[in-house]
């Protein structure tokens, strides 16, 4: 079988992803990330790269960081994107996973891009119930921080929350539980996927446009990380 690539954006449905497809015995090789190049954080998520590099080393696997400059038009998306489709079959990948759970046009964009490119998408979490897969994710022993609120939909309470059967059953009946239409995004830092759990300390809140982020930083910070 050719290698497999997984498209991690540090949160919970790419981590269990990883985790359902070692289930299956399905031998991820790398990730591949996207960052906010100005901002030197991870795309959306509003992660740190030393943070994201905490999770791949934790993993045992390398991460492919692909920079976006900000703010980044949809052509310049696709061409990066493009750039290492191209490397990914250079290197003897021949499949693509990600963690979209039921949202059909994301799934058909990916579909769409992907076609002849030589690499093949898979979704190993599709269309599974979310209200189920959220306790699944927790009782499994998944931990994550929500890193990332729409205040359109949650509160500021929200921003920077454990990401665990509390949280679950605070959100209100508009929010999915696994924050599919982008109620939230996460970061995890443990879990059965991880060699160890990765220690993080919660920084201040920062608000842009209609989304709160919450800095996480590694508690051996140096100072000029934690500005």
């Amino acid at each position: 079988m050719r290698k497999v690539l997984l498209a991690w954006s540090s949160g919970k449905d790419s981590a269990w992803t990883l985790h359902a497809l070692r289930a299956q015995n399905v031998e991820v090789a790398a990730l591949l990330t996207t960052l906010n190049e100005a901002a030197d954080r991870v795309a959306m998520h509003g992660v740190r790269r030393a943070l994201l590099e905490q999770q791949a080393d934790a993993l045992g696997l390398p991460v492919w960081q692909i920079p976006l400059p900000w703010p980044c038009s949809n052509e310049d998306y696709e061409s990066r994107m493009a750039d290492a489709c191209r490397r990914a079959v250079a290197e003897g990948f021949g499949t693509i996973a990600f963690g979209d759970l039921y949202l059909q046009d994301i799934r058909a964009y990916r579909e769409r891009q992907l076609a002849g490119t030589g690499l093949v998408p898979v979704f190993p979490l599709w269309e599974l119930p979310t209200a189920i897969l959220a306790r699944d994710m927790i009782d499994g022993g998944l931990r994550a921080r929500l890193t990332c609120v729409d205040s359109r939909v949650l509160d500021v309470t929200y921003a920077g929350r454990e990401f665990d059967r509390a949280l679950l059953s605070a959100l209100p009946p508009t929010a999915d539980p696994c924050g599919e239409n982008g109620e939230f995004h996460s970061f995890v830092y443990d879990g059965p996927m991880f060699r160890r759990p990765i220690a993080i300390e919660t920084g201040e809140r920062h608000t842009y446009e209609h989304f709160i982020y919450t800095d996480l930083l590694c508690p051996a910070s140096s100072p000029e990380l934690s500005r």
